[in-house]
């Protein structure tokens, strides 16, 4: 690497590469538990405004020319994280072990969230419109109704409970329909998670790695269609769109699945092929000005996705070491993500926040949320991970799919080759350096 002198200490030239992302982001010296926490400190930010609207729109949906606001830049930024760190999961990991870690990290969280909000806010939020729960325990949109629809992310049942909120906004003291319209886009990261696990079962991710970019590329170019059909280069992406039944996960948007499934694949894509991505600073100042080029510009999807994919990488590396902490061993971002909503709603309803001003409503809003996040990781999140590595009797699950197969039948095909052609005179090609550990510490993609 080239290096400019200053006096005796040796630099690396500013504008040269630091390196690729496999040498440079390794163990948990990285700062993606800071950026999630503050992407999901966004999304509370830009539900402010849908929630209240006295306190008019969201800036970024007015600068951008309604290409985008804060909270659906921050969901983008979550799944390129999430490619990232999913597909470390997805590489090291057997199937069935990986399979259990995903359940692991979404489900016992969202099951106390949905279980409080059904159970807790829904009939405190009932009493204070009606007096007393006369009506809400049998209704046919209920809380049990709501538990059943909601604890798979498919919301079968909608996101209002025994029309709670239907009546606030009929008394003027709300102004959406969603008691926690934040969880929308949980089946759409599990589904990527399906995909992860189909490309790792399959050996994609070790044998193909190509395959994840050239279906981010085909995804691209159905938006790269989309927008040449589009009267203007500004605007929020709108085309023709389905909806596709899933199991499990219910109804989902082809719209939502080309665009976050586009940003997931470039985190992956990113993953896959660490040792070729550079880090570059120049490249990471660029990245945000194309960013905010193509807001004024247009065509943000198409070209600021990328952009904005790398902007964070690089952000996660370069960020001071100092930050490293935030995140490291507590993730509160899943729990600000998933409770940010129902606060809010329960402020607005309660307390008419939406009179307060935008920063106070969203200064309160955030304060609670953090404080239920810190409760949810210690009491709920990081419990249920403390079963990570347990495992069910072999003879309830196939031999395929047992946890940890894959990794065993990837460490005995080497044995069975050194055995046959005799021992190795020299390191290994390709060996890389502690691989399992630093793929096991990036982030809490575990």
């Amino acid at each position: 690497m080239s290096t400019i002198h200053t006096g005796s200490t040796p630099k690396s030239a500013w504008w040269r590469s630091r390196g690729t992302l496999d040498r440079l982001l390794s163990g948990r010296a990285n700062s993606f538990g800071l950026l999630r926490l503050l992407l999901a400190t966004s999304v509370v930010y830009s539900h402010v405004f849908p929630l209240s609207t006295l306190n008019g729109e969201d800036p970024l949906w007015r600068i951008s020319g309604h290409q985008t606001d804060v909270g659906k830049m921050a969901v983008v930024g979550f799944f390129v994280l999430s490619g990232y760190m999913i597909t470390s999961s997805g590489e090291r990991l057997g199937t069935g072990r990986y399979v259990w870690h995903r359940i692991l990290r979404i489900f016992p969280g969202l099951w106390v969230n949905v279980l409080i909000t059904a159970l807790v806010v829904a009939p405190l939020l009932f009493i204070h419109l009606h007096g007393s729960t006369a009506g809400f325990w049998h209704s046919s949109e209920g809380p049990f109704e709501y538990i059943r629809g909601t604890s798979t992310t498919a919301i079968s049942s909608g996101y209002d409970i025994s029309k709670v909120m239907a009546t606030a906004m009929h008394r003027g003291l709300a102004d959406n329909i969603g008691l926690d319209g934040a969880l929308w886009s949980l089946r759409y990261e599990l589904f990527c998670y399906v995909v992860v696990a189909i490309l790792a079962a399959g050996g994609a991710l070790r044998r193909a790695p190509k395959t994840v970019p050239l279906l981010a590329l085909l995804l691209w170019s159905s938006m790269v269609i989309n927008l040449m059909d589009a009267p203007t280069l500004r605007g929020f992406p709108s085309e023709s769109s389905t909806s596709i039944s899933v199991p499990v996960l219910g109804g989902l948007n082809t719209h939502y699945l080309v665009y976050l499934g586009f940003a997931f694949l470039l985190g992956a894509s990113f993953r896959l092929f660490r040792h070729r991505f550079h880090i570059n600073d120049v490249c990471g100042v660029l990245s945000a000005v194309l960013v905010l080029a193509t807001f004024h510009w247009g065509a943000f999807a198409v070209i600021g996705y990328p952009a904005f994919a790398y902007l964070l990488i690089w952000l996660g590396v370069r960020l001071p070491s100092w930050l490293h902490w935030v995140g490291r061993k507590h993730d509160y971002s899943y729990g600000m993500y998933i409770y940010g909503f129902v606060v809010e709603q329960v402020l607005r309803i309660l307390y008419h926040a939406n009179t307060w001003g935008t920063y106070r409503y969203f200064a309160t809003a955030a304060g609670i949320t953090l404080v239920v996040a810190v409760l949810s990781w210690h009491l709920v999140e990081s419990q249920a991970m403390k079963l990570k590595n347990w495992t069910p009797p072999t003879g309830w699950i196939p031999a395929a799919l047992r946890p940890g197969h894959r990794a065993r039948h990837a460490v005995e095909q080497p044995a069975a080759a050194s055995a046959a052609t005799g021992p190795s005179t020299g390191p290994s090609v390709g060996s890389g350096t502690g691989t399992e550990s630093e793929s096991a510490r990036v982030g809490n993609g575990v």
